[in-house]
């Protein structure tokens, strides 16, 4: 079995929600991993979105992003070593 680039698979599966930015429409993880803080005083959900680079690899701080029907802004942008996926950080806005 030979080995593809194509990572739409991963993205695209039954995990991968709809996102867009701009007019680019495509699919991603998004991950939302809630931490207690302080003796449970504070929550704070660190919001990422895994996708594939060739989708929206290009977004920077400060860039909207629409995924699964939330509006979310950009924080950070940080590519896998093969610079074929990416993961986004999010702020929820």
């Amino acid at each position: 079995m030979a080995l593809s680039d194509d990572n739409s698979v991963f993205v695209g599966g039954e995990f991968g929600v709809s996102c867009t930015s701009g007019g680019t429409t495509a699919n991603g993880i998004l991950r939302q991993p809630t931490e207690v803080l302080m003796d449970g005083l504070v929550l704070f959900s660190d919001y990422t979105l895994e996708t594939q680079a060739s989708d929206f690899g290009s977004l920077i701080a400060g860039s909207s992003i629409t995924v699964d029907g939330n509006a979310y802004t950009v924080r950070d942008t940080r590519f896998s070593s093969d610079a074929q996926l990416v993961t986004i950080s999010l702020q929820k806005t």
